[in-house]
Parts: structure tokens; sequence; C-alpha cells
């Protein structure tokens, strides 16, 4: 895969430098020089790492968005250090210009899949994602599951509810506790949280049946952005669902963003923003 990736490269050099590569001035043939060596190198690091095939469905997916005059970000995150990107169109930051890493985004001593953050116009994201299931088949593209977990203060309040005690009662405890921290934290740092739990069973046995749920998944939406893409069909690799309070039908993995990449599979950002629509 490595050769046509070269050969997309060579022809966005030619597309993003023209003035550059056809000036017969030195210090323009010092640059294309830079040039030159940087995509060697980070050509033999993608070759190294197996990630060539990475770089083809992005800039596929990036350049149909682009041809179907959709609003696509200019470059967010480590990515905006790689030269390759610049040169297949999915960035549009010049990293050498900026003096950007390209260790940052690929690091061939320490392989791990690389994060290409796409943002594209919020109210055509759909449209992409639909390109990209047609392109490799529904069966092996879905959105990404994820959890909502039981903070503190929800745990509190779902327990008593259980538990049969009043909300006022229940309301007046998870309010003792700060926004962000967990039940352990509150007990050692508010004193009078510490002292309602030592003097009152009630309590005390709240706060106890609360700290089991603690972090429990409560509920489950789609990820923001989290898509994936897989060679097989999705169901050899993942149990899917339909996504839960959509208008249309959105198949999701029942496993959620950590779990995909843990299982090696593609996993890409397609993020919409207000901000480009």
């Amino acid at each position: 895969r490595i050769r046509p990736l070269k050969k997309l490269c060579e022809q966005g050099m030619i597309k993003r430098f023209p003035e550059t590569l056809f000036n017969s001035k030195e210090e323009s043939k010092k640059y294309i020089a830079k040039l030159k060596k940087r995509l060697k190198y980070e050509l033999a690091a993608i070759k190294k790492t197996g990630f060539a095939s990475y770089f083809l469905i992005v800039q596929d997916v990036v350049n149909w968005a682009k041809n179907q005059d959709i609003v696509v970000g200019p470059g967010r995150g480590s990515a905006a250090g790689s030269l390759v990107s610049y040169l297949l169109n999915i960035t549009n930051v010049e990293p050498l210009k900026y003096k950007l890493l390209f260790e940052r985004f690929i690091n061939p001593e320490r392989i791990s899949m690389p994060d290409i953050d796409l943002d594209f116009a919020d109210i055509r994201r759909d449209e992409v994602i639909d390109y990209v299931a047609q392109k490799y088949g529904k069966e092996h593209v879905a959105q990404i599951i994820t959890f909502g977990t039981m903070a503190a203060r929800a745990a509190i309040r779902d327990t008593g509810r259980a538990l049969g005690y009043t909300y006022t009662f229940c309301d007046q405890i998870a309010k003792m506790i700060p926004f962000g921290f967990s039940l352990s934290e509150s007990l050692e740092k508010v004193p009078e949280l510490s002292s309602a739990y030592d003097s009152d069973d009630q309590v005390k046995t709240l706060i106890d049946i609360a700290k089991k749920l603690e972090g429990v998944a409560r509920h489950a939406s789609t990820h923001a952005c989290g898509v994936v893409i897989t060679k097989n069909p999705l169901d050899f690799h993942v149990p899917c669902q339909y996504a839960s309070q959509q208008e249309k039908q959105v198949i999701v993995t029942q496993y959620e963003m950590r779990s995909i990449e843990n299982l090696g599979l593609l996993k890409m950002d397609f993020l919409g923003l207000k901000t480009l629509t």
C-alpha cells in the first residue's frame, strides 16, 4: 500500500508547491530537498508501522467531502505535524513552515494507531458517514456507543429513590457533595457530610449503597465523533445495536471506544462542528 500512498504524495507535492518546485533559485532547491527528505522519512515510518492503508482511507474521505463542498477543518492535533497529511490534502497546515514534529503524530519506536481528528460542517456530517458506509459496506461501518456513568450526586439520588427515602432528604445529602468529587473524597473533605455519615444510620446506609453504584453505567448514547470501519463484517468483531433516541436508525457498536481500540479495529473521528456550518 505504500506505493499508491507515495504516488499521491508526489502528486500533492506538485499541487502544494508549484512555484517552489519549478523555481531555479538556490533557496527553492534547498527547500524542495528538505521537503523530499522529510517525505522520505515519513513514508519510511508509515511503511514500518503499517499505517499506509489508514492514510489512504482518510484522504479518500476528506477529498470526497471537499469535492461535495462540505466544509472540512484545516487540521487539529498532532496530525498537523505530518507532511504526508498535508500533501494528501487531509490538513492545510504546512509542518515544515511552522516547525511541527512528525514524531508527535507517529513515533516509529513506539507503534500506536495514529489519530487524525476530522472536523466537518455539523449539518453535513451524516453525509460523510453515509459515504463511508456505501464505499466500505454498511455491514463494515458503525458509530461507537458511549456510556454515561453515575456520578456521586446521581448515585445518592437514585439510591435514595430505590430505598424509598424522601426526595428532600436525598437532595440535601447530594448537595453536600462538591461537583467533581467522589463519595470517598467527599467523606474525607466535607466535615458536614462526614458528621452526618457517622451520626445518622440512614445517611450511612444511603452512602454505603451509593458507593457501590458510583461509576456504574447509567445510560448509553452515541459517541460524538467515533466511527469504526472493519475489514470483515462488524458481527465478526463486535456486537451491534440500534442507537437509542435517534430520528433515523443508526447502527452503533456495543463496545465503547477504548475497547474498540484495544481490539485493534480502525477507529476514526468524524466530528461535526457548528463553527464550520
